[in-house]
């Protein structure tokens, strides 16, 4: 006896079994999901995963979502702790770790986090071992080049979301001094996604006008301005948030969102994202932080060569040190 289906729909050929976009995030705390909700807003993929070790919280962070599939241009939300629902993807978002505490720098989280990924990073190559890996986790830089190492994976396919966000908090409050939109104010924050982030005041223009030909004292401490103080306000801004709300996830959902969308479509749009600088602006030591890179369906494929001064430079081999100071005493890599 024929089902009602079987009534109803009379097939032509078999249906693709394989998806086309598939996005697994990985962790479904708040980061997790506003990325999940980020990337379903954008409709970047044709299948969505989400796994952590919570199992009633995925289950239920599914559910909602599978409830809103009317709205959506997703025709698939999947949900596990068994990474095997993690096969075929394209890109996986690594949110998974302990969170940072209010007061807590994001140095403090990394041995902490380093043991979680010891567990993530295996199980996602096991099912996905063609993906690039969009590491988010924070401190983003140290676990961008712990899951460099712990993947094997090329360096153009490991990338860390680094300073996407922090560059896009510093156009808000420039723009927002200066009265316009922040797509229209330019300007690049570099180096470590954190406390010892460089903003390059050099590269900041409207329009393509140098704010600092107009101000030459711009950025530094005999700027009447001070618009140091924005730079600080950055460096600030997620800590402040933290403090308000306990913790930060809409803006760097969007970000990530954001980095999503230019690699799946092949846009080849320059983004301040992490990835190895080993050989550039003079640093040694194999270190990942934020320059600007041109993402693709590649990865990560090229990196811009940013005209830098003497002092920003210096600004980021600082950073750098800073990273390897902690880098190579981690354990197990």
């Amino acid at each position: 006896m024929a089902t009602l289906q079987e009534k109803l729909i009379t097939p032509i050929a078999a249906e693709s079994t394989t998806p086309n976009n598939k996005i697994t995030v990985v962790g479904v705390g708040q980061v997790g999901m506003a990325c999940a909700i980020s990337i379903l807003g954008k409709g970047l993929c044709d299948e969505l995963a989400l796994v952590d070790v919570l199992e009633d919280k995925l289950k239920g962070e599914m559910m909602d979502l599978q409830h809103g599939s009317l709205f959506l241009q997703t025709h698939k939300i999947v949900a596990d702790k068994d990474y095997a629902v993690t096969a075929n993807s394209k890109i996986v978002v690594v949110t998974a770790g302990v969170r940072q505490q209010e007061g807590e720098s994001r140095l403090n989280l990394v041995q902490r986090n380093v043991n979680v990924f010891k567990f993530i990073i295996p199980q996602i190559m096991k099912y996905s071992p063609n993906c690039t890996i969009l590491v988010v986790s924070n401190p983003v830089d140290i676990l961008t080049y712990v899951t460099w190492k712990l993947s094997g994976l090329p360096k153009h396919r490991v990338i860390g979301s680094g300073c996407n966000l922090d560059s896009a908090r510093f156009r808000h409050l420039m723009a927002e001094k200066l009265g316009i939109h922040p797509t229209s104010c330019h300007g690049w924050i570099l180096g470590e996604h954190g406390d010892s982030s460089v903003a390059v005041w050099s590269g900041v223009n409207v329009a393509g006008v140098s704010l600092q030909e107009l101000n030459p004292a711009m950025g530094t401490d005999r700027d009447s301005e001070n618009w140091k103080e924005v730079h600080k306000l950055v460096v600030d801004s997620a800590y402040e948030v933290i403090k308000l709300k306990g913790y930060t996830n809409w803006a760097i959902g969007f970000s990530v969102a954001d980095l999503i969308e230019s690699m799946l479509k092949n846009l080849c749009r320059v983004h301040p994202v992490s990835t190895m600088v080993k050989g550039m602006y003079g640093i040694d030591n194999e270190v990942f932080l934020s320059l600007p890179c041109v993402l693709s369906a590649s990865g990560l494929t090229s990196v811009i060569n940013q005209k830098l001064k003497d002092e920003e430079v210096a600004q980021l081999k600082k950073s750098a040190d800073t990273l390897w100071s902690i880098q190579k005493d981690l354990k197990d890599l």
